[in-house]
């Protein structure tokens, strides 16, 4: 089945006892509105750290009440926030306006942190509404270099996601700039040796193909014009990038070129994080909240 476009993570989210969300970096304007909808929408109990005094001032502007808002008045918000879903206080850390690296910082401690063993990465879910096609991207956001283990590690995270998002068989293409394994392009030689793996029963039977091109992984007719089949050939739900500029590029030029929706959460702490660009709308933050939302409760 199709992964779940927004309309339905929202509906979704109002179901069952709203989760607590702690936000870093909560004296933003989106940043506060996406938390206060998300609340009366009956999705979450809004926590967020940092000065007191800057949150107040931004939602004074926003003529936002606060009082369904837990503040923590803090000096190091990344570290609270962490301190607070390590205690079990709240179930979803969110990124606001806070650098990545500070955030990161505060979530792989290896004392006070989040790790869990497993490579930590952005996967964003996609929706382009005009083709009905939902899928995933990753790693958008933390590694810049992915090693072969990291990889396998990616591909793990987005099998997780897809089936907490209720696609119990996901389909993931390797990406590549070419369909074609070649030594002058490494990144094609771990995308076949990936395949091979998962074609051993590797990633737990899963299907998972590569290298491929964009077109080959979105499209069903680019493989039809290649004379290029198999099952994950225009119907992918995932797609795993060999770098982190590939895969960062590829989103943003998505994201700000094509009519679509999308969300993302950070996938390999010991809980997901609620994961997007300081540039973000309210909107995005709304939909990475539904979707992070979703992989909590299933994941």
């Amino acid at each position: 089945m199709p992964l779940p476009g927004f309309d339905e993570l929202y509906e979704d989210a109002a179901r069952g006892t709203p989760l607590t969300v702690v936000a870093v970096g909560a004296a933003d304007p989106t940043v506060l509105a996406a938390l206060a909808l998300a609340r009366s929408l009956g999705w979450i109990r809004p926590v967020v750290t940092g000065r007191a005094d800057e949150i107040k001032a931004v939602a004074a502007r926003l003529d936002l009440d606060l009082s369904a808002f837990t503040i923590l008045d803090s000096q190091k918000p990344a570290d609270d926030a962490v301190a607070a879903i390590r205690s079990g206080r709240a179930q979803l850390l969110m990124k606001g306006q806070i650098a990545t690296p500070e955030l990161m910082k505060a979530v792989l401690d290896r004392d006070n942190g989040l790790r869990t063993g497993k490579p930590v990465c952005q996967v964003v879910l996609m929706e382009i509404p005009r083709d009905g096609r939902r899928f995933l991207l990753t790693d958008t956001g933390i590694i810049i270099r992915p090693t072969l283990e990291q990889k396998a590690g990616l591909i793990d995270h987005a099998l997780a996601v897809s089936r907490a998002l209720g696609e119990p068989s996901p389909s993931v293409a390797l990406m590549a700039a070419t369909e074609k394994a070649t030594e002058a392009m490494p990144d094609t030689l771990d995308a076949s040796e990936l395949a091979r793996q998962a074609a051993e029963g590797g990633f737990g039977g899963a299907r998972v193909a590569g290298p491929l091109s964009f077109d080959l992984a979105y499209a069903a007719d680019a493989g039809k014009k290649k004379r290029i089949a198999g099952e994950v050939v225009g119907a992918a739900d995932a797609m795993v990038f060999p770098d982190l500029l590939s895969a960062n590029l590829t989103v943003k030029a998505i994201m700000y070129t094509a009519d679509c929706r999308f969300g993302g959460v950070l996938c390999g702490a010991t809980r997901p994080v609620v994961f997007m660009s300081r540039a973000d709308t309210t909107e995005t933050r709304l939909n990475s909240l539904a979707y992070a939302i979703r992989v909590a409760r299933f994941g």
